[in-house]
């Protein structure tokens, strides 16, 4: 069975411009510890740069190359959020990393990665 890819890629551009700096405000609303609210901060603002050049013709990443660095920033939270748990204990923190990794895994994998001739 073959997946879809219904989001189109400014509506991904704006899930990813608001899911930044929600990422990077999360530390301070839920309490995580300094690792991973430093962890969380850094994801988000990763998140936020890739979103805000993504539409446009600035762009100053190809779209191939988008979608390997939201997978690589997917699995750099997921990964980073078990290594937290694991050494700090901190589980709400790490559980809250992984599924923003997951969260990113699945709007990558829904976004059709395309746009129109000359936009």
């Amino acid at each position: 069975m073959g997946g879809i890819r219904a989001i189109p890629l400014p509506v991904h551009a704006a899930i990813e411009t608001v899911a930044g700096p929600a990422i990077m405000a999360a530390p301070l609303l839920l309490g995580f510890g300094q690792t991973a609210g430093v962890f969380a901060f850094a994801i988000g603002a990763l998140l936020l740069g890739l979103a805000v050049q993504t539409v446009g013709p600035r762009r100053t990443i190809p779209l191939s190359a988008h979608a390997g660095f939201d997978y690589l920033l997917a699995a750099a939270a997921a990964i980073g959020g078990l290594v937290i748990g694991l050494a700090t204990g901190e589980w709400g923190s790490a559980i809250f990393l992984v599924g923003v990794g997951v969260a990113q895994v699945v709007l990558t994998a829904s976004t059709r990665f395309s746009v129109p001739i000359g936009a």
